[in-house]
């Protein structure tokens, strides 16, 4: 398997799951989800469960014939990704089906007085 030797690069990698640490948006660095968050989904994109309170936004997106909800940083509104809703996959009930390059690995601890919570 290949070795990322860059920090930056977890984001990218759906198979990176760290132990600390957490993922601020690609383009104004707001923290969105902690390394707890992030799961297996299966689905080959990066997965979390839930996110830091406040720091994700919805709204439908009816692109491509279909109704999806959208997820979009709430300090710059950034493209993240899809919420998706009652697969059972966690205790939340939510997979955030995250666009890799709009987020970046933060090591370290996660700053304090952010607190999770669904976005739906």
């Amino acid at each position: 398997t290949h070795t990322h030797t860059h920090t930056d690069t977890h984001a990218f990698d759906h198979r990176f799951y760290p132990k600390e640490g957490y993922f601020v948006c690609r383009g104004c660095k707001n923290p969105l989800y902690s390394y707890g968050a992030k799961f297996n989904s299966g689905c080959g994109w990066p997965a979390f469960d839930k996110c830091f309170k406040g720091a994700v936004k919805t709204e439908i997106d009816e692109s491509f014939g279909i109704r999806r909800v959208e997820i979009l940083c709430a300090a710059c509104d950034g493209h993240l990704g899809h919420v998706f809703e009652n697969e059972g996959m966690t205790d939340t009930n939510e997979r955030h089906c995250v666009n890799s390059i709009s987020t970046k690995y933060v090591k370290g601890p996660i700053p304090e007085g952010l607190e999770e919570a669904k976005v739906v």
